[in-house]
């Protein structure tokens, strides 16, 4: 892996499998395992994919509903293992996918903050010395003594963007997140994803607004069917796009 690349993805394949037939309890599939009974379909989400990310690239991620973008964005984070392939990063990596997906619903928000920064591989000492500024651009105030399963769902988005980025990565991986919670935290969360676009970190990012990915990033790729069908300058690849989606 090149000194100048941040992200290398290598032929990456991501499969499948599903059933066959339904299997309405433990005990039937463990049956059905044992005599060779269970069918599958394969099913390919990814298939031979290529590219690179040099240090410093912000590269949108484009394609329909079900084309396997945010199956990449997982397999580059670490969050899923590719059936073929390799997938080679470079410096710290903050992934912001399903944000709040970690979270205990018993749990107050304080709990949580320490919960899901562990599941990001944070030390207590850093949530220590991090925690009142997450809850200040959080803005969640005196709920984060209350259990998250009273949260709205834009709470626990806001939450979880707010534990996300409190470091300063190498490496941003973004689903969607720029969506979350109410208007004023959008435009407050974008702000803070642009500060760090500032600072040179390499971005990953998933949309399915061609404007922002054309505002945010300078190269980009399409997926269509698992399959990679256009990388190039962002602008380049938007007009493809648009042509594919019109």
């Amino acid at each position: 892996m090149k000194n100048n690349v941040a992200i290398s993805v290598e032929n990456v394949g991501m499969r499948f499998n599903l059933n066959h037939e339904r299997v309405d309890n433990l005990k039937e599939y463990v049956i059905k395992f044992i005599k060779r009974d269970l069918k599958y379909n394969e099913f390919w989400a990814l298939k031979d994919i290529n590219f690179e990310i040099k240090k410093g690239e912000r590269l949108g991620v484009l394609g329909l509903n079900g084309s396997g973008k945010s199956t990449l964005l997982k397999i580059v984070s670490g969050v899923l293992k590719p059936s073929v392939g390799e997938v080679k990063t470079r410096g710290v990596i903050a992934p912001l996918l399903e944000l709040g997906a970690g979270f205990s619903p018993e749990y107050t928000g304080r709990e949580n903050i320490y919960l899901y920064g562990a599941v990001l591989g944070f030390t207590r000492e850093f949530i220590d010395e991090k925690f009142d500024e997450i809850v200040d651009f959080s803005g969640l105030g005196e709920f984060i003594e209350v259990p998250i399963k009273n949260y709205s769902s834009g709470m626990k988005a806001r939450l979880g963007f707010s534990i996300a980025t409190v470091v300063e990565p190498d490496i941003l991986i973004l689903d969607e997140v720029l969506s979350v919670g109410d208007k004023k935290f959008r435009v407050k969360s974008e702000n803070k994803v642009m500060s760090m676009f500032d600072s040179g970190v390499t971005v990953l990012f998933v949309s399915h607004s061609l404007e922002q990915v054309k505002r945010l990033c300078d190269k980009a790729i399409i997926l269509d069917s698992g399959r990679l069908v256009a990388h190039g300058p962002v602008e380049k690849v938007a007009r493809i796009y648009k042509n594919m989606t019109e």
